[in-house]
């Protein structure tokens, strides 16, 4: 039996429940901020669009050091001060709504504290990852967190609006709060002792303006992580941007019902499940390289279908195709991507990386769906979501077509840069 294939082991089973339990609440909460924002508080649409994107984009600004300053120290402690942190934060919307003080201005407060948080939990746990799987288990550990994520995609949302049916939207915060706190329980019941990582004095005490762009750095200067990188930022902004567009769509001129829209979104995760459990399959079979890239070109043929949707039946079951299709390859390629980045990056380097990664990422996505609900102003909706799967086609020329057999200078370029200026040295991976 391989080693892929005896792990998990106990440990790596908190991990995993840790994420299950935190990513369920998520998803029990989808769009609960924004629900409570229209429902309670009356707020408007361009209140709504500044909760949406200015808390995501703030928080990553904010999450800018958490990188470089999680990298030299153990991870653990830190996921689970995340953990409690965003709890800490979520329940005091509920609080503040029992009080009668509950306001946007806290919403969008609590929601660049838990964006900064889930960066901070990201990086952290990337790195933990890494050091308790071995690995030819990565794949396995990454497919198995892909499902979940699908898994709570389906039963989450209609769990989320049985829960605010009976007990109103501020409901569904305070169980997603609820659910760090159990994530933090389980990562304190991994047990055992994590070694301490490797670090200078110097990055034990301070940062400096150098250190912050260190994630950036290293990703910039690896010949296999730099095209991912830019191809990965722009294919999840560009399939975020049509969300909300799509929405407005639906809901409005094409006069579909909440429910067939829900119905619409909730049927094609099934495909993310069935994905994420044939990734590793598919790997064994292909190899790794022909199926990240595949699927890397795969995942962006669909999107541009949504520009066809129609009132009535044959619409719904257009939008459902699409997602079903779009969603199958996102979950195929998500995990081998996860596998294959922590593959490239060195165990010092890799809490950097994800950091740098998970912000840009966010941030990215936040500033394409302001300009892209600007595009949806001038023009239309349905206009703004064709560019969108136009410009989607285009993004496969950024996958790393050129396999480098061996690490050229410029894969060596940032760590030894690092270590020159006192860093700390670099280690293989």
């Amino acid at each position: 039996m391989t080693a892929a294939r005896r792990m998990p082991g106990r440990q790596f089973g908190w991990l995993w429940t840790a994420y299950a339990v935190s990513t369920f609440g998520t998803w029990l909460a989808f769009d609960a901020f924004a629900l409570i924002a229209v429902v309670v508080l009356h707020a408007g649409p361009a209140e709504v669009a500044l909760l949406a994107a200015a808390g995501p984009a703030v928080g990553a600004l904010l999450a800018v050091p958490l990188g470089p300053w999680i990298e030299f120290r153990r991870k653990r402690p830190v996921m689970i001060a995340a953990d409690l942190v965003r709890c800490a934060v979520l329940v005091s919307v509920p609080v503040a709504f029992a009080l009668g003080g509950l306001g946007v201005g806290q919403l969008l407060a609590v929601s660049v504290v838990v964006a900064a948080a889930d960066i901070a939990f990201a990086a952290a746990s990337g790195a933990y990852l890494k050091s308790l799987v071995p690995s030819d288990g990565l794949l396995v550990a990454s497919s198995r967190f892909e499902s979940t994520t699908w898994t709570a995609s389906v039963l989450g949302p209609p769990a989320g609006g049985a829960l605010v049916a009976g007990l109103g939207p501020v409901a569904t915060v305070a169980a997603d709060a609820v659910s760090y706190l159990l994530s933090a329980a389980a990562i304190r019941a991994i047990g055992g002792s994590e070694p301490a990582p490797a670090a200078t004095g110097r990055q034990r005490t301070r940062l400096r303006a150098g250190d912050l762009l260190a994630g950036w750095r290293f990703i910039f200067a690896h010949r296999e992580l730099r095209p991912l990188f830019f191809n990965t930022l722009l294919v999840n902004a560009l399939i975020m941007v049509s969300s909300p567009l799509l929405a407005v769509l639906m809901l409005g001129p094409l006069h579909f019902a909440p429910w067939q829209y829900g119905l619409a979104f909730a049927v094609p995760c099934l495909g993310g499940l069935a994905g994420a459990r044939l990734a590793r399959r598919l790997v064994a079979r292909y190899g790794q390289r022909r199926v990240l890239l595949t699927a890397g070109v795969l995942r962006v043929c669909w999107p541009v279908g949504l520009v066809l949707v129609r009132p009535g039946v044959p619409g719904l079951v257009l939008v459902m195709a699409v997602e079903l299709v779009l969603i199958f390859c996102c979950a195929v390629f998500n995990p081998v991507l996860a596998a294959h980045r922590l593959e490239q990056t060195p165990a010092d380097w890799v809490a950097r990386t994800l950091s740098a990664w998970s912000l840009t990422g966010k941030a990215t996505t936040a500033l394409l769906t302001a300009l892209w609900g600007l595009l949806a102003a001038l023009t239309t909706p349905r206009t703004a979501i064709g560019w969108a799967g136009l410009l989607l086609l285009v993004t496969p020329l950024l996958l790393p077509w050129r396999r480098h057999t061996t690490p050229g200078p410029d894969d060596r370029s940032a760590p030894a840069a690092e270590a020159a200026r006192g860093g700390g040295a670099p280690r293989a991976a």
